[in-house]
């Protein structure tokens, strides 16, 4: 399976995963698909959040809708996956990778929207990376998976990008002057501290493993 070009993901993020990060893998193998699949809903429950707060943005809600749909599938596909290996799907705490990243959303309109479409483009953008990173690192049937699913990670990165400036340009009026670039280095330079950090437990976006 050849692999898509990810270039544009890995020039928007400030750093690459660790490589002992990559190296604790193999051994957290259970841990690495149950954790994807707690990310896989939480990331259709995030569009599906955003289509409930902004009923007044129709492109909006559409472009949600469908991308929630499609974060179910995988979490599907991850589920199906789960079983043909005999991984059981248990409780696992989160890392802090998503809840410090949300903690930076601004919570006055109009900028929580477009905070929160940077943050899902920040988060979305280290997933692929990070299946790009383990994809030869894991059993080949997992490895296939994660290669095929870059194309829609990277994608559903480049979605939300998109609306984030799209949203700030028409907001422009009461929006200052480069705040749209400000915060997508704000919120990269989050997912820089927290990746390259030292975590007490592996997790999908957890930092090397002490």
């Amino acid at each position: 399976m050849s692999r898509p070009d990810i270039q544009p993901v890995l020039e928007f993020l400030k750093v690459d995963t660790p490589s002992s990060w990559i190296n604790s893998v193999a051994s957290n193998i259970e841990v690495l698909l149950i954790d994807h699949a707690n990310c896989e809903k939480k990331a259709a429950n995030s569009a599906l959040s955003i289509m409930f707060r902004y009923v007044e943005y129709p492109d909006l809600i559409k472009h949600m809708s469908k991308l929630a749909r499609e974060e179910l599938r995988h979490f599907e596909q991850v589920i199906d996956l789960m079983l043909d290996l005999g991984v059981e799907y248990k409780p696992l705490s989160p890392s802090r990778y998503a809840s410090a990243l949300h903690k930076e959303i601004t919570k006055e309109e109009p900028y929580r929207l477009i905070d929160t479409l940077i943050c899902a483009a920040v988060v979305e953008a280290r997933s692929c990376e990070r299946f790009a990173a383990v994809s030869n690192q894991v059993p080949k049937k997992i490895g296939n998976f994660y290669r095929f699913l870059l194309n829609s990670e990277a994608r559903h990165y480049r979605d939300y990008i998109d609306l984030a400036r799209a949203h700030a340009k028409n907001a422009r009026a009461s929006i200052c002057e480069g705040y749209l670039d400000r915060r997508i280095e704000k919120f990269l330079d989050i997912d820089r501290e927290l990746i390259t950090r030292v975590d007490q437990e592996f997790r999908f976006h957890s930092g090397p493993v002490d």
